[in-house]
């Protein structure tokens, strides 16, 4: 299932797909980055997310049921819109919008601290 966000975030993808409960996981043989959030303490069923494009952020997301059944093989029993890939999607897409406004309400306090605050505006900024 993709995950469109349609507008420029101001953190890392890396970064908040992990404040989402996502470990990065990188394929021996192709070397590409991916990330995974397991269901249970096994290695299957988990979660499973690609960063498809960094700004604005795409994301691809399906659930592995288990693993490759034979040697050379991708095929996994994917599961990639099913109610259960809803609903995590959903709560990603919640998740990741309010950790880049929180990112973005910090960092324009700092600019704001910087530049004096209200009373620096306003009496113009200490030296």
């Amino acid at each position: 299932m993709k995950i469109d966000f349609n507008q420029k975030l101001s953190v890392s993808a890396d970064l908040l797909v992990r404040r989402c409960g996502y470990g990065q996981i990188r394929d021996g043989k192709t070397g590409q980055v991916s990330y995974v959030r397991r269901l249970r303490n096994d290695f299957y069923p988990r979660f499973h997310l690609y960063v498809n494009s960094e700004n604005p952020l795409v994301l691809n997301l399906h659930l592995d049921q288990k693993k490759a059944s034979y040697e050379g093989y991708t095929a996994h029993s994917g599961d990639y819109d099913s109610d259960v890939i809803r609903q995590e999607a959903q709560r990603i897409y919640t998740q990741i919008l309010g950790e880049d406004k929180e990112a973005s309400s910090a960092k324009a306090a700092e600019a704001e601290e910087e530049n004096g605050g209200f009373w620096g505006r306003l009496f113009g900024k200490k030296e």
